[in-house]
């Protein structure tokens, strides 16, 4: 399995992630994604950059049966824990593996009826855009033939126009900033953090090259996923393209 610059940054980070603010609206993004891809118990989904497991639990509490993947091993185990300790265990795992090798991992092609990569969990963390595409891919052939993805992705004309601490690329479309951040303890460490940007065209284009069609691209905010049309003003697009 390839190293990934993030893997250090989840390590400090561990269970303090889920103090970040964008971490809490976790129900209302579940309940937009439930509702427009008509989620039912018994159906599959797999969850590519989960992190410490929050969409994929609140899915798992649906009935959802959910695969959760992460290239940190902090994060699965924290994931595992938490599915265990309120019994999920039988609908949600997760396992760490590369997003850039799903089709490399036993069982995930053809076999989902979404694939969700949410708040830069793998697609948008990658230094080049080949790897985005490559992740992209992955996910694409995940799905069952009528199968959906759900992906979140920055919105380029937002860095541009608002993200002043950041240095944006514009040949490579990356936004990198330092940032502090803090582990359970409290203690503080100074990061890069490099995030993938794009516009809805640039998206649309990805989908397409990949076999994905129906692409749906809204505006987003963490914990306000709705169906605005594509905008300058919000952080993020939504997008949802079926196979």
């Amino acid at each position: 399995m390839t190293d990934h610059w993030f893997e250090p940054i989840a390590d400090h980070l561990g269970s303090a992630y889920l103090r970040y603010s964008f971490t809490k609206g976790t129900r209302q993004e579940v309940d937009f994604i439930v509702s427009e891809l008509h989620l039912a118990p018994g159906m599959r989904v797999l969850d590519v950059g989960c992190g410490p497991g929050r969409h994929a639990l609140e899915l798992a509490r649906r009935g959802v049966e959910v695969v959760g993947i992460d290239i940190s091993q902090t994060f699965i185990d924290l994931a595992s824990q938490a599915a265990e300790s309120e019994g999920l265990a039988a609908l949600a795992s997760f396992h760490r593996h590369d997003a850039r090798q799903i089709q490399e991992l036993s069982g995930l092609v053809g076999a989902f009826d979404a694939v969700i990569c949410l708040c830069q969990g793998a697609f948008g963390l990658m230094r080049q855009n080949s790897e985005d595409e490559l992740v992209l891919a992955g996910m694409a052939q995940a799905l069952k033939n009528d199968g959906t993805l759900v992906l979140s992705a920055f919105n380029a004309y937002f860095a541009v126009k608002y993200h002043s601490a950041a240095e944006f690329d514009a040949d490579h479309g990356v936004s990198s900033e330092m940032t502090e951040i803090r582990n359970p303890q409290g203690e503080i460490c100074e990061v890069a953090l490099h995030t993938g940007c794009y516009t809805p065209r640039e998206l649309r284009l990805l989908c397409r090259g990949v076999g994905l069609n129906n692409m749906r691209v809204f505006s987003a905010e963490p914990g306000a996923y709705g169906s605005d049309p594509p905008n300058t003003e919000t952080a993020e697009f939504l997008v949802f393209a079926s196979r």
